[in-house]
Order: C-alpha cells, then sequence, then structure tokens
C-alpha cells in the first residue's frame, strides 16, 4: 500500500490559509464547548444567564425564519387555492344543497308532528271518534268536490258520517270501501251544513259554490248580519254535523252574497279524522202519564 501523501494542498496562500482557518475554528469550537461545560459544573446560574442571552441573540433571526416560512406556505396556500378553486366551490354548493334538503325534511318533520300532536288531542277530547285516515287525494277542477282517504268499512266508516281535521270541517263521507272512503266535501255545491255566527250566534246555512268557496245565507231575509273576518261553525241542527266544529271564515259581503273560504283547505289536507254522525237529544225527556183507573164494572139486573 502506498504510504499517504504528505505534501501540502498546493501552493496557493488562500488554500493554505483557508485549511489554517479551519483547524482554528475546530479548536475554538473545543475550547468553548470545555469553557461551557466548566460553567455549567462550576455556576449554573451563570450558565443559564448565558444561555438566555443566546436566546435573546437568536429569537429575532427565528422569528424572521418563522416569518419567511409562513410567508411561503401562505404563498403555496394561495397558488393552490387559485388552481383548486372550482372543486373546492362546487363541493362548498354540494354541501350547501345537503344542508338545505336536511332543514327543508326537518321543518317538513316538524310541521307534521305538529298536526300529528293537534289530531292525537282532537282525538282525546273526541272519544267517540270513529277513525284518523291520511287523505289521499282529493279534486280541484271537477264539478263535484271530494277527497279521498284511507280508512273505509273495516274501520267503522259508513255513509254519512262528518269528517272533520284539525282547522275545521272537512265533509262528510258519501262512499265506502274497505279500506277507503269518499268524502263530500263542504265546497261542494249539493252539501248545505247547518251553521252558527261565532260572534252573535246567528244561525244560518253554508252551501258550497263548486269553486273552493262557499255561501252563507241566514235564515231571515234583510241585512246580512256577517262581516269580513267572521267565523262560523257548525251547530248541530238536523244531525249528521256535531255542534262547535269551525267551518269557515267570511271573505266577502255584499248585499246579496256574502262568500267565505273553508278553513280546512283540501289542498294542503294531511290527516282527517271520521266522527259518528250527530244525533241530536231532545230539549226535555217526556213525562211518563199516571195509570188510568180501570171502569167500574156493572151492576147485576134487578130480578
Amino acid at each position: 500500500m502506498a504510504p499517504p501523501s504528505k505534501r501540502r494542498p498546493g501552493f496557493s496562500r488562500r488554500a493554505q490559509y483557508g485549511l489554517f482557518l479551519s483547524y482554528v475554528v475546530a479548536a475554538g469550537g473545543v475550547i468553548l464547548a470545555l469553557l461551557l461545560l466548566i460553567v455549567a459544573v462550576i455556576d449554573p446560574r451563570g450558565f443559564n444567564g448565558l444561555k438566555g442571552l443566546a436566546l435573546d441573540l437568536t429569537a429575532p433571526v427565528s422569528s424572521a425564519g418563522r416569518g419567511a416560512v409562513r410567508g411561503i406556505g401562505d404563498g403555496i396556500d394561495s397558488v393552490n387555492a387559485y388552481f383548486f378553486a372550482a372543486s373546492q366551490n362546487e363541493a362548498l354548493r354540494s354541501e350547501l344543497a345537503q344542508r338545505r334538503r336536511a332543514a327543508i325534511e326537518a321543518q317538513a318533520l316538524r310541521q307534521e308532528n305538529r298536526r300529528l300532536k293537534a289530531l292525537l288531542g282532537i282525538s282525546q277530547r273526541a272519544e267517540t271518534a270513529v277513525a284518523t285516515g291520511r287523505v289521499v287525494g282529493s279534486t280541484f277542477d271537477s264539478a263535484r268536490r271530494l277527497a279521498t282517504i284511507d280508512v273505509g268499512g273495516s274501520d267503522g266508516v259508513v255513509i254519512g258520517q262528518p269528517v272533520r281535521s284539525v282547522d275545521g270541517l272537512v265533509g262528510r263521507v258519501v262512499e265506502t270501501g274497505r279500506s277507503a272512503a269518499r268524502v263530500l266535501l263542504v265546497t261542494d255545491g249539493g252539501n248545505s251544513v247547518p251553521i252558527v255566527l261565532a260572534r252573535d250566534g246567528t244561525p244560518a246555512f253554508a252551501t258550497g259554490r263548486g269553486d273552493g268557496t262557499i255561501e252563507l245565507r241566514t235564515l231571515e231575509v234583510g241585512q246580512s248580519p256577517f262581516r269580513r273576518g267572521d267565523v262560523v261553525f257548525t251547530s248541530g241542527v238536523g244531525g249528521i254535523y256535531p255542534p262547535g266544529i269551525p267551518v269557515a271564515r267570511v271573505l266577502k259581503v255584499t248585499r246579496d252574497l256574502t262568500i267565505a273560504q273553508p278553513l280546512a283547505d283540501p289542498g294542503k289536507l294531511d290527516f282527517a279524522i271520521v266522527l259518528p254522525a250527530y244525533m241530536p237529544q231532545a230539549n226535555a225527556p217526556i213525562a211518563p202519564t199516571a195509570p188510568t183507573a180501570p171502569p167500574p164494572a156493572p151492576a147485576p139486573p134487578r130480578p
């Protein structure tokens, strides 16, 4: 094996000075480390002061370096956001649409729960309710105003029973099947309901006009007692409809005509309650008559 070369690193003074300075720096570093070690062992408090001084001297440099790194990172994020803005906007739109659909579904559930609770309260108050069903269809353009509910003969529904909702009177049953029934709405021209004015108890009749509204007529000829905004209820006269069910609200009053809007809008009905036909009782029971004495026996003939 050839012996290592002992030649100097060239004839360049710069190279020689550089090598000499590297040796001096290395030796100085070793000496400084030894001095720091000795200070740390002999005077720990003074060594902590030196560390604090070093920290104070290096903190601005660290802060500047951190700012530079953060600036570079922000620049990279801005570039990424610029190039990926379309995909991010699409994701945000999709998330917004999902949240909007969820909010609409939650609102619909709250509305349905509110109606179901109201129906439950009516069912609890009306212990003789026959059945509660969902409205599955109704006519709007036909000359006859009818609705279909998903309860029928198997649930105890028969022809002639009144039907109401949370808002008010719907109509009466005119056809029944085993699992469905058809209801003649109060807006039909063939449906006439005895009513009373809630404000003063004036008796009247509510007759459907076939166009989604109701015409109100009093029993006496004269000035109309109705006012815009008045509410009418069933009176119970004549049977079928129990008294006290809201029917309609007055929309328009003229000299010869009073038009009202039914409170139970067929287009917005979800559920309906079938009630038994109302049978009004007599105002006073008939007093029983006293039994009559038997006629006296005929006298025997004289001889």
